[in-house]
């Protein structure tokens, strides 16, 4: 997404994509959600001050949930101010393609994996090279949940983690 205009911005999960990314990232306990991803786009504002807007994909939370507490509380550590709308996963897909078409896209979008090859490949998303975000303290396998075609477009913010257990004489 190379000097895409506003219009055709978007964005993902983490603030201001610079500074706020990697923030929402260290901040971002377990928010007790199956895997997610921080996925990424460009925006004119800089870190440090201003007013972020989240789209997530969990609308059963309300403002006096842990979830959105700790959105803010991220947001107030990196200086900002986090305005959070939360959709349900097939809604949050079809207003972030359709924000992006009409150039009113969300600063940050928390998406589940399966959707970043989606709004990657609507041009939704920019890629964590261009926001400059440093995945190198991601496992690959956990990273891999944001890739497509050898670019990175979302940080995990959580994982699923499965075990198989069974019993060898049987």
């Amino acid at each position: 997404m190379k000097s895409l205009d506003k219009g055709r911005r978007a964005a993902g999960l983490g603030l201001v994509v610079l500074a706020v990314a990697g923030g929402l990232t260290a901040c971002s306990g377990s928010s007790g959600s199956d895997a997610g991803a921080v996925a990424s786009a460009g925006t004119d504002q800089a870190a440090g001050g201003g007013t972020y807007t989240i789209w997530d994909p969990y609308p059963q939370f309300d403002d006096s949930s842990d979830w959105v507490k700790l959105l803010t509380q991220c947001g107030t550590q990196a200086g900002v101010t986090v305005k959070r709308t939360g959709y349900d996963t097939t809604d949050l897909t079809n207003k972030a393609l359709l924000a992006a078409q009409q150039g009113n896209s969300p600063d940050v979008l928390i998406v589940d994996n399966p959707v970043v090859s989606t709004l990657a490949e609507g041009g939704v998303l920019t890629t964590t090279d261009e926001t400059k975000i440093d995945t190198s303290a991601v496992s690959p396998n956990l990273l891999a949940a944001g890739q497509l075609g050898g670019k990175t477009y979302g940080i995990p913010i959580g994982a699923n983690t499965l075990a198989l257990y069974y019993n060898k004489e049987v």
